[in-house]
């Protein structure tokens, strides 16, 4: 049964459907399908085939509905390869072209987050908005000292609509996998678990700020990619003040054509930043879409908003980049069995089936650029291959799924000629080298020396206590042994007395029979 917020919460999204002229969408839900005659009693029916074009409303619709919602148009937005054009060139104005909420709301936000006013935190501060998302907005600022930042303000009451949303989502998660047998297979309750540890994280601009500097750290002295630095003293969990950059957005192809841009080469960089951080790093931009990433031309990224981060356990980092260089090398084989052993298929999977299914997924997209890949298609083959081996979705990795996708498509519309597979595979060989060769281990275990010296006082008290535990478990040993050589011999004896009660109540049972014989034939 549905809880009457989520009904409402329901009800409330196909209303703004409607109400943008999203009534074919709408009416052709089961909810809504026995009752579709009504909407010509409603005046935005007749009103909205006069409207805007449905790029438009569908954008308006997303931004009405709330972050969630523009979050998934803004993921959609990287994808133009899946979407018509029109659709496509209006989501884009999801990246940073978000309706504003208004200056003195985002003056009492700052003030009431700093302690003082907007005047005494900074030298100048400009009303209007630089740019506007879904769960904030930035403005332009300078410091006391002369330097110029942005200052992110979070968005008014955004907590609670994230929370009704989430909600919203469990329940239908919930419902999915009451009455769909594949929903309990794509583990829908773990991965809305997983978006709901993601979303609420990016609410606490804190932790951006720190994420941003970890990156900025990691990359420093970089000639691939560069992240502007957080003034901390000014930055609060709804407030957050960061260096001002100047690039060009990677969206604006045009403009990055006349200014002479390196396409080759920005693709390829992008590949590697994205492997570098995955692998390298453990420790993931998660949110590249257009909005955020930025250019110095001719060949050098700015990344902005970090909001949202990844980073992968060791076992899922190794198994990621062996099943990375297996599909590199055309080694389907492996790739089956190490999705056997891992579990994410059933055990009793036949190695020689998987990989077939596998190979006949793969092997027709190597050797192509990019243009040439739909990785819509690729993604849509796995999924049904999956479905028939019952492969159990990754939530963990449903992040890392994601920014590869992003990187995807950025890579098409920068340089659709990027050999994708040629550009990642010596990364991963040289990265396995580091972690996984002879020298690795060595210099693991020279790592660890300075730990084994602190013990090596410990070693002789150690070395005595394993041998008294010995010599304590071998008596224990002994002492069982005897019990069960007594309990042997009790049984034996046991079946010796038991054996004779047998034949004797035998013999005497024979007996009585041979002695009432004659008396019966006389």
């Amino acid at each position: 049964m549905i809880r009457p917020k989520i009904l409402m919460r329901l009800i409330h999204i196909n209303w703004v459907m409607m109400s943008h002229g999203l009534d074919e969408i709408v009416l052709k839900t089961h909810l809504f399908r026995h009752i579709r005659y009504l909407v010509f009693l409603s005046p935005t029916y007749w009103l909205s085939k006069a409207r805007e074009p449905r790029g438009v409303r569908i954008r308006r619709t997303l931004e009405d509905l709330g972050p969630i919602y523009v979050k998934f148009g803004q993921t959609l937005s990287t994808r133009k390869d899946l979407l018509p054009d029109d659709i496509a060139e209006e989501l884009v104005k999801l990246q940073d072209r978000v309706p504003p909420f208004s200056a003195e709301m985002a003056r009492a936000i700052i003030e009431e987050q700093l302690g003082q006013t907007v005047e005494d935190a900074f030298d100048e501060f400009d009303p209007k908005p630089l740019a506007s998302a879904s769960v904030a907005q930035v403005h332009t600022a300078r410091l006391k000292s002369g330097e110029k930042v942005i200052v992110k303000v979070l968005r008014p009451d955004i907590e609670g609509k994230i929370q009704s949303d989430v909600g919203l989502l469990y329940e239908l998660a919930r419902l999915a996998e009451r009455f769909w047998s594949d929903a309990r297979r794509l583990r829908a309750m773990e991965v809305v678990a997983e978006f709901e540890k993601t979303i609420l994280d990016e609410l606490d601009l804190l932790r951006e700020a720190a994420n941003a500097s970890a990156i900025r750290n990691n990359f420093k002295g970089s000639e691939s990619l560069y992240i502007p630095e957080i003034h901390w003293p000014l930055s609060r969990r709804k407030v957050m003040v960061m260096e001002r950059i100047h690039g060009v957005p990677i969206g604006d192809i045009a403009a990055l054509r006349a200014g002479g841009a390196d396409f080759k080469k920005l693709a390829e960089r992008g590949v590697e930043i994205f492997f570098t951080q995955v692998f390298r790093d453990n420790f993931f931009h998660a949110d590249m879409h257009p909005g955020n990433i930025f250019v110095d031309l001719p060949d050098k990224y700015l990344a902005v908003d970090f909001g949202i981060v990844g980073s992968l356990s060791d076992s899922d980092q190794r198994y990621l980049a062996e099943n990375f260089l297996a599909f590199f090398n055309h080694d389907y084989r492996k790739v089956a069995r190490m999705h056997i052993q891992s579990g994410w298929v059933p055990a009793t999977t036949r190695v020689e089936e998987f990989e077939a299914a596998i190979r006949s997924v793969c092997e027709p997209i190597f050797e192509k650029p990019l243009k040439d890949i739909s990785f819509g298609l690729l993604l849509l083959r796995l999924f049904q291959t999956a479905r028939r081996f019952d492969m159990v979705v990754q939530p963990q990795l449903v992040l890392l799924q994601k920014t590869l996708l992003n990187i995807e498509g950025l890579g098409r519309q920068l340089y659709p000629e990027l050999d994708l597979w040629q550009t990642a595979k010596p990364f991963l060989e040289n990265w396995f080298k580091q972690r996984m060769g002879p020298a690795a281990k060595v210099k693991e275990l020279f790592g660890k020396f300075p730990e084994i010296t602190e013990q090596l006082p410990e070693i002789p008290n150690l070395i005595f206590q394993a041998l008294q535990s010995n010599a304590h478990m071998q008596q224990q040993i002994q002492q069982h042994n005897r019990e069960m050589l007594q309990l042997r011999r009790q049984l034996r004896r046991n079946n010796r007395r038991t054996l004779w009660a047998i034949l004797s109540g035998a013999a005497m049972i024979t007996a009585a029979v041979l002695l009432q014989s004659p008396l019966l034939g006389g």
